[in-house]
């Protein structure tokens, strides 16, 4: 029972209203679907109203790129009945036919027209039918760092070095060939290790070419200078390596073959014989090229008193013939050309000593005294080439001589 005090109160409020059940906040607010519908086409009015004038695009209605392959099978009553297939290859080409006229779709580029294409590659394409043998033609594969530019996965075979063929001439211990004079040749073009490491074959049998000419020749120039040891060969031949420590050519290698006799072989202080042999710059000489400061200065001591005695072995008619290129039998012609002839290494004051109105002055401003005469390739390739050699060694022996006599006395 409810007392009076409550009964007071709800006549105050009015009548009792029965509670309502709260809904969700997202079933109150989600919209009903006739609201979707109604703002879609007011979306679709506003899109409309805003393009006026223009008018509207529209796909194509028939595409072969978008029907279905059996669309049309569903709706005839044959594929109902379940008849034969209507995907017939005629069929196809009138669909094809009439979506060209309907539509414009632009044909298709036929077989031929594929295989000539193929046939017919353009840019790069064109290039890659080369053959690996086309594409290595012309490389030094031996080199470091040269690309072969064929695809992954592929070897190449660089063959073993050999020697260049003789060809008919044979090789001969008393002639040089012809093949180390193309070995030179190449060497002056390609001077650098790699070269000469993957040419290996061809220096070493243009070095026992030479050798074996120095070793035949050393008999018959000990012969006419008997102050000359027949020593090894290692001891006359010079080494084709140069020593590029102290020089501004960075070349590797020198560009000839040379060698030297003397009684003590190609190094020591006495004058010694020398062949030089460089295709279009062969030469043979002797003398001293640039001797120490003692032996310079013996032989300008003895410049400056016994000057008779140089002149008089530069007059020899040989001598001036082969070696001063004709001079006259003078003193002044002939010490005129042998100084021109040593003319690089020579000062150009006096020396230290000696006055400058010195009558011997153009002898004593010397720092070599050498002899020699160029020779021909032909002539160092001819059969007779170490008997011109020691015709013109034979001239020259009595200046050698005498050089020696001036820097080591015999005691």
């Amino acid at each position: 029972m409810l007392c009076d005090d409550a009964l007071c109160h709800a006549d105050r409020r009015g009548p009792l209203r029965p509670r309502r059940k709260r809904l969700g906040r997202r079933q109150s607010d989600a919209p009903q679907p006739g609201c979707l519908a109604s703002q879609a086409e007011i979306k679709r009015v506003k899109s409309n109203a805003s393009l006026p004038g223009k008018p509207v695009k529209s796909t194509t209605k028939k595409s072969k790129y978008f029907e279905t392959g059996n669309s049309e099978e569903e709706e005839s009553p044959s594929s109902e009945s379940g008849g034969d297939e209507s995907d017939s290859a005629y069929e196809e080409d009138k669909a094809s036919d009439a979506l060209s006229e309907d539509d414009s779709v632009p044909e298709e580029a036929s077989d031929s027209e594929e295989d000539s294409k193929k046939s017919h590659p353009k840019g790069k394409r064109a290039r890659s039918t080369a053959t690996d043998e086309d594409l290595l033609k012309g490389k030094e594969l031996w080199r470091e760092g040269v690309r072969t530019g064929l695809g992954p996965g592929k070897e190449v075979f660089i063959p073993k070095p050999k020697a260049r063929d003789p060809g008919n001439v044979p090789y001969q211990d008393e002639v040089l060939h012809p093949n180390t004079k193309l070995f030179l040749q190449d060497l002056a073009k390609n001077n650098d290790r790699e070269w000469l490491k993957a040419h290996d074959p061809d220096y070493r049998a243009a070095k026992k070419d030479f050798e074996t000419f120095v070793e035949t020749l050393t008999t018959k120039i000990t012969e006419k200078d008997g102050t000359i040891p027949e020593l090894p060969v290692k001891d006359l031949v010079f080494r084709i390596h140069r020593d590029i420590r102290f020089s501004k050519n960075p070349l590797p290698y020198k560009i000839h073959f040379s060698a030297a006799w003397s009684r003590t072989g190609k190094k020591g202080p006495y004058a010694a014989y020398y062949v030089h042999f460089q295709p279009g710059a062969c030469f043979v000489g002797c003398g001293l090229w640039h001797p120490e400061a003692d032996p310079l200065g013996t032989l300008r001591e003895d410049i400056d008193v016994n000057a008779d005695r140089w002149k008089a072995v530069l007059r020899a008619p040989a001598l001036r013939r082969e070696f001063l290129k004709g001079a006259s039998d003078d003193d002044d012609a002939v010490v005129k050309a042998f100084a021109h002839a040593n003319r690089e290494s020579a000062l150009k004051t006096k020396p230290k000593g000696y006055n400058a109105d010195n009558e011997n002055i153009q002898l004593l401003r010397l720092r070599s005294f050498t002899l020699g005469r160029p020779v021909s390739d032909e002539e160092m390739l001819a059969a007779d080439a170490q008997d011109r050699i020691v015709a013109l060694i034979e001239v020259m022996e009595p200046f050698v001589t005498y050089l020696n006599s001036v820097v080591m006395p015999d005691q």
